[in-house]
């Protein structure tokens, strides 16, 4: 809204006026604002939760070694991080930029999805929360909505990067003038580096096209209900997701910003996307409302994110990288969302395999992956049989929190690297 009140008071020379037409000064702008109100506003609305007793159901204490006492904590404050989000973005951003408009539709999607988890926990006091199949049907339901808006909008165009090659060595990248509808994504460590779904079903012949935008589409359900599923399972200890997430946004702001700038996009050889830059706004709101809930959620925590701000978080983090055609990179740059799941999965699978043969079994010491490094020998169940019990010794949940950090920072390092590994 202030962008184009400024916009609008530009033509009569009002002072400062100009410095909203830079991406530059409404990112920071978007980070300031975002920081502010997660930090102010959080304060008041966790002691608002604190008094309607909006708190976490009291999981088993048995499952922390070091006998933290976390009675009593509210949860639901994912709702700090998203109104953090949505008031500097609406703001200060372009808000007829279909980017935009897709990243705030994620954002209240999700979050209601999320907040109806929590509801049912908090004051039905079913710990079960929202059945699993209506997490999913709003999940994919998001990710078709995102998939076929891509496909339809005229608005989303890209310019493909074409190599100028001279006797075998590339010695200019150059895009293409107009812009085009385009199924290509990027492909990390291969020199041709865009991959374009229409050659998947390219025996399709005619129709090869068509089908592309169907495997997108296809893709976009599964990447938004894989990403956003993980960074729930993620949200374990204090301080956890907020951290990575932060970690991940600084990853794809750069990529957003690189991808709206022709001559860096030529430099770092990936297509050029047009409007992306608000992409850019959107994503330091993103960054910024983390870093402030982190004042409040990092250990010991004051407040919990819940279902509210996990989903929210993973969902935004999903269709940011499909808009700028990088979710190829998804399972590098949000490698520990990926294992999250990956280890709830095979400690599902095999204690089921298991049941049927008579045997009661399981892969890990305790899933997701990051509660393995904080049980004890003498918390496993001697009646059942586990492949990993390394290490021996636990670690505090704050220790484990900050070395999962430092994994996705050197994630999101290769992550970026990739784009000059061909």
């Amino acid at each position: 809204m202030l962008y184009y009140l400024f916009n609008y008071l530009e033509q009569f020379d009002f002072p400062g006026a100009r410095m909203f037409g830079y991406v530059s000064f409404r990112a920071l702008m978007a980070v300031i604002l975002s920081l502010l109100i997660s930090s102010i506003f959080g304060e008041y609305f966790i002691n608002l939760l604190k008094r309607k007793q909006i708190t976490e159901t009291q999981r088993d204490a048995s499952i922390d070694p070091f006998n933290v006492n976390k009675i009593g904590v509210p949860t639901m404050g994912g709702i700090i991080i998203i109104v953090a989000i949505l008031i500097p973005c609406l703001l200060l951003g372009k808000l007829h930029n279909i980017y935009m408009i897709l990243m705030l539709i994620t954002t209240i999607w999700l979050g209601t999805l999320g907040f109806l988890d929590d509801y049912i926990k908090v004051f039905r006091k079913d710990k079960e929360g929202l059945h699993g199949k209506f997490k999913i049907i709003g999940q994919v339901g998001l990710g078709f909505i995102v998939g076929m808006t891509l496909y339809l909008s005229p608005d989303v165009v890209i310019r493909e990067n074409v190599e100028i090659q001279k006797n075998g060595e590339i010695v200019n990248v150059i895009h293409k003038a107009d812009n085009q509808k385009s199924t290509k994504t990027t492909i990390p460590f291969f020199k041709n580096n865009n991959l374009d779904y229409a050659d998947i079903v390219g025996f399709m012949g005619e129709h090869a096209q068509t089908a592309g935008w169907i495997v997108f589409v296809l893709i976009t359900i599964f990447v938004v209900t894989a990403v956003s599923n993980g960074a729930n399972l993620n949200d374990g200890m204090d301080g956890m997701t907020a951290g990575n997430s932060a970690i991940i946004g600084v990853t794809l702001g750069i990529l957003a910003y690189v991808s709206s700038h022709i001559e860096y996009a030529g430099y770092l050889n990936i297509m050029y996307i047009p409007g992306s830059e608000e992409l850019v706004i959107f994503i330091c709101a993103f960054i910024g409302a983390l870093i402030g809930f982190l004042w409040y959620n990092a250990f010991p925590a004051q407040v919990f994110m819940g279902d509210t701000g996990s989903l929210t978080i993973g969902g935004i983090i999903a269709v940011f990288a499909i808009i700028i055609h990088k979710e190829l990179l998804i399972p590098i740059l949000c490698g520990v969302f990926l294992v999250e799941n990956l280890s709830v999965i095979l400690q599902v699978k095999y204690f089921q395999s298991g049941k049927k043969k008579g045997l009661k079994r399981r892969v890990f010491k305790r899933a997701p992956i990051h509660d393995h490094f904080r049980t004890t020998i003498a918390q496993l169940d001697p009646s059942c049989t586990y492949l990993f019990t390394r290490p021996n010794s636990v670690f505090h949940e704050s220790k484990i929190t900050v070395r999962f950090w430092i994994v996705t920072i050197v994630l999101a390092a290769i992550t970026i690297i990739t784009l000059k590994i061909r």
